[in-house]
């Protein structure tokens, strides 16, 4: 299938035409006030370029044009760029300027927030967030006091991730994870997997409580009809530990507790997924060396930020029907951690 030409930015134009992206702007705005001087060559250069390419403003572009800066806010909980870090952040960061530059939109990142008990916060007292038109927030966990704060006191804002209601529903775009979950959860039994494990982390998030919960409901279902027996954990559950209950998968949550089993697998002598298959449940947060494929989901990253900037334009211009709250679904991969278990193994 052939993929749909891409859209004409005004960065396209801008470099078409040999002038700066802001020049583009303020011809497409026609703006001949006295203090914006555009030379009529230059204005007429842009002009023939947008009529060769066909271009035409986003309708959201055009919303935000007279009415604000046209500057969004992104705000991390946890610091987007350090080596450890960076790899998690970087796609969601990659949409969320894809789209602001397609709606004309530049973007402030605020690092002055202070860091309390390990985090940033919004609110101090040199907070900054009025210089945006409205704020992206991103972050495993998301202060819900912070939140309540922000729908209080009417300033748009849209969090990537679902989020509880926080004094009231909280506008988002996440990822589907329970139903991701879910899923992995039938493939690994039409594999003949009868003894299923589920490894946590532990924390308090929303995106590990949607996990678990996808976990649980397809569990029960299938218990019901008495297909499987299920347990629950957190993540310093050993190898040894699994193979004694008589576990052949296990729902890891955390990528690199994955990497880990997988190596105490094999120092054992055993095998994946031979003796014992391995089901991650999302994308490394930390850079993570492997070169093993695991069997489990990617989460959509890039279309989350874009889809987010989309959201957070309704909401500043006010065409938003209501609080939105998007939920994407996450892409299966196939791997190669997840086989049919072998009723001779010995796996005491």
């Amino acid at each position: 299938m052939t993929a749909p030409p891409r859209r004409v930015t005004q960065r396209d134009i801008a470099r078409m035409a040999g002038v700066s992206q802001a020049t583009v702007s303020l011809v497409l705005n026609n703006r001949t006030d006295a203090d914006v001087r555009i030379a009529q060559e230059t204005r007429d250069r842009v002009l023939r370029v947008i009529a060769e390419t066909g271009y035409a403003a986003d309708p959201v572009a055009r919303r935000l044009a007279s009415r604000f800066n046209r500057i969004i806010g992104v705000f991390t909980y946890e610091p987007a760029f350090p080596s450890g870090s960076r790899d998690f952040f970087h796609p969601f960061l990659l949409g969320i300027e894809e789209y602001a530059e397609r709606i004309g939109c530049d973007l402030l990142l605020f690092t002055s927030a202070p860091v309390v008990d390990g985090r940033r916060r919004i609110f101090h007292q040199d907070n900054r967030l009025r210089l945006a038109d409205g704020c992206i927030l991103l972050g495993r966990e998301i202060d819900g006091a912070e939140l309540h704060r922000l729908s209080r006191d009417g300033y748009p804002y849209v969090a990537v991730g679902r989020r509880d209601d926080a004094g009231g529903p909280v506008p988002y775009v996440g990822a589907d994870y329970a139903s991701a979950v879910a899923q992995l959860v039938e493939v690994a039994l039409r594999h003949g997997h009868r003894r299923l494990a589920y490894l946590s982390m532990g924390i308090p998030a929303e995106s590990s409580e949607d996990r678990l919960r996808g976990f649980h409901a397809a569990a029960a279902t299938a218990e019901k009809a008495g297909q499987m027996s299920a347990l629950a954990g957190e993540a310093e559950t050993t190898v040894d530990t699994l193979l004694a209950d008589g576990t052949t998968v296990v729902f890891v949550e955390d990528f690199a507790t994955a990497v880990a089993l997988e190596s105490a697998t094999r120092r054992r002598g055993l095998t994946v997924p031979g003796d014992l298959s391995i089901v991650t449940l999302g994308d490394p947060t930390v850079p993570v060396p492997t070169d093993i494929a695991f069997t489990g989901f990617r989460i959509p990253r890039e279309e989350m930020g874009r889809q987010s900037v989309e959201v957070l334009a309704g909401v500043i211009d006010g065409s938003a029907a209501g609080v939105q709250q998007r939920l994407l679904p996450c892409e299966l991969v196939e791997g190669t951690t997840l086989g049919t278990p072998d009723p001779a193994a010995d796996r005491r």
